[in-house]
């Protein structure tokens, strides 16, 4: 099940509005400008995962609520066959299949995430993003540059990072071969 970012724009949107929150004030606690925030809210641009995942605890919600309209339900177990999970797509280049998504208060999120060979120079640096937490990332094929805090590491199939992800880090598929790793982040 692929989600549109307009609706979970509008998702977004609508709880902040039911929560009372101000969009000023929303746009402040994420730490990213009224402006951005609101070419966010508006479904004018992708809200990437970082920020709807530090947008849940503010809103009262599970991110999956943000991303799929339902909050998750199971509590003893969950499973998630081979090639199913709740799939987000996040800007051209990224394609998240969430592993996690309907065990309700879990401590960590775990994707399958592939990442498209980038159009640019592959020396260019990737977006970069923050999000609270430690994130472990397993290279399951392809290869791919990572740059957390301005050091870069290229990663290939078998290798495995673990890093602190309130520092900015960003992803871009080296090669012709899309990238997958495993990427579980570890909540605060």
């Amino acid at each position: 099940m692929k989600q549109p970012y307009a609706e979970i724009a509008r998702r977004m949107k609508d709880m902040r509005d039911i929560a009372g929150i101000p969009r000023d004030r929303m746009a402040a606690e994420l730490k990213i400008g009224e402006e951005q925030y609101g070419r966010y809210e508006d479904g004018l641009e992708d809200i990437p995962v970082s920020v709807l995942m530090a947008a849940a605890p503010l809103l009262g919600v599970d991110v999956t609520a943000l991303i799929s309209g339902e909050e998750p339900r199971m509590k003893l177990y969950s499973l998630v066959r081979k090639g199913q999970g709740l799939e987000v797509e996040r800007r051209r280049e990224y394609r998240y299949h969430d592993l996690t998504y309907n065990f309700a208060g879990r401590k960590a999120d775990a994707f399958i995430v592939n990442v498209k060979p980038s159009r640019e120079e592959p020396s260019e640096e990737p977006h970069t993003y923050s999000h609270s937490g430690q994130e472990f990332n397993y290279m399951i094929s392809g290869r791919m540059k990572v740059v957390v805090s301005g050091h870069e590491l290229v990663l290939e199939e078998g290798d495995s990072i673990y890093f602190d992800s309130g520092k900015e880090h960003g992803m871009v598929a080296l090669g012709d071969e899309i990238a997958t790793f495993l990427a579980v982040i570890i909540k605060a």
